[in-house]
């Protein structure tokens, strides 16, 4: 079969590789399509937790085609999407109900096989069917399945006042979740005016356009929103720049949470005094576990609408487009059409 595989050394190609095969429990799956996320750049530049040589691919969408010896939850011919990290369910983050943090975490398409490829194979107790729902709807179950946990995380109270820096999918989507989960008011703050457009249609209150090269200058326009600052501000950009932002725009008492995916190595300046002094909380929102059904449950409800993220279709023989578009501001979401 046709798979894109990356190497080391941020290398990568289609390559001929060989179907894989339905074990016990196990399901095979012909891949839709895929969804391309910033992390997938991460993984080939060997960051993240990238093992290869890797196919990645970790928001899929696909058709049973098989199923091994006591496979259960789908049937052949279900569509379906892919709960993608794979929990020991043994070692003491598991015992602990931490399961995101298992010590032996897998993930479909990051450290293992994924769906960039024209068949994956996957627990079948992973599987969720979409019914049906458009699979240019469900191709967004599992970005979702991460910004449920965020909002998890989060704990918003309820009527809050929130910020999202950044209007990509999750800013889109967290946007409209953080609605279903106490917001009163939700502002988004991006560079590209045509994302903002987006974003107004899905239900955000304000937009403020930020500049790249002085996300500050954006500052006043956020303070006149709210003086006082924001109940909680995320950070869902990956950048620095904007985290240091985020803190004294958060209310005395509110919370920031990083939520974007900076480099391994990257740091930012923060003052913890300020911290200390106003009682601020900093959070972290890693991947997902267990959510997978809820999210998909929101975007079958239409709490969560997809109308206009994706910008475009690849086939996996174009996925250097693929990966050029995680840089064109005019780009929401690239999905690879496998078959």
């Amino acid at each position: 079969m046709k798979a894109i595989v990356f190497r080391e050394g941020s290398k990568w190609a289609v390559e001929d590789v060989e179907k894989p095969q339905v074990g016990p429990g196990e399901a095979l799956l012909r891949v839709i399509q895929t969804g391309v996320c910033g992390t997938d750049e991460h993984l080939l530049h060997g960051g993240f937790i990238a093992k290869f040589p890797l196919i990645p691919g970790h928001e899929m969408v696909g058709e049973v085609v098989e199923l091994g010896e006591g496979a259960e939850g789908a049937a052949v011919g279900d569509n379906v999407v892919v709960d993608n990290t794979v929990l020991c369910g043994e070692c003491n983050a598991c015992r602990e109900g931490r399961d995101l943090f298992c010590e032996r975490f897998g993930s479909l398409g990051c450290n293992m096989p994924g769906g960039f490829a024209e068949y994956v194979v996957v627990r079948a107790s992973k599987l969720y069917p979409i019914g049906a729902l458009d699979p240019d709807i469900a191709v967004f179950a599992e970005p979702t399945a991460c910004a449920v946990h965020g909002v998890d995380v989060l704990d918003l109270a309820p009527a809050s006042d929130v910020l999202i820096f950044g209007a990509g999918p999750t800013g889109l989507i967290l946007s409209q979740l953080l609605k279903t989960a106490g917001a009163a008011r939700v502002t988004v703050a991006a560079p590209t005016q045509s994302k903002l457009d987006v974003a107004t249609a899905l239900g955000a209150d304000h937009t403020v356009q930020i500049s790249r090269d002085n996300p500050a200058a954006a500052t006043a326009a956020l303070r006149e929103i709210a003086p006082n600052g924001f109940d909680a501000v995320i950070e869902a950009t990956g950048s620095t720049a904007v985290l240091e932002m985020a803190v004294p725009l958060t209310r005395t008492g509110g919370t920031v949470l990083v939520y974007g995916l900076a480099g391994e190595d990257a740091t930012a300046s923060l003052k913890p005094y300020e911290i200390f002094s106003r009682e601020l909380t900093i959070r972290g929102s890693f991947a997902q576990a267990h959510c997978i059904g809820r999210a998909l449950f929101a975007l079958q409800t239409g709490r969560v609408r997809t109308e206009g993220l994706i910008t475009s279709k690849v086939a996996l023989g174009e996925f250097d487009r693929a990966i050029a578009n995680l840089h064109d501001s005019s780009e929401i979401k690239t999905i690879v059409v496998s078959n």
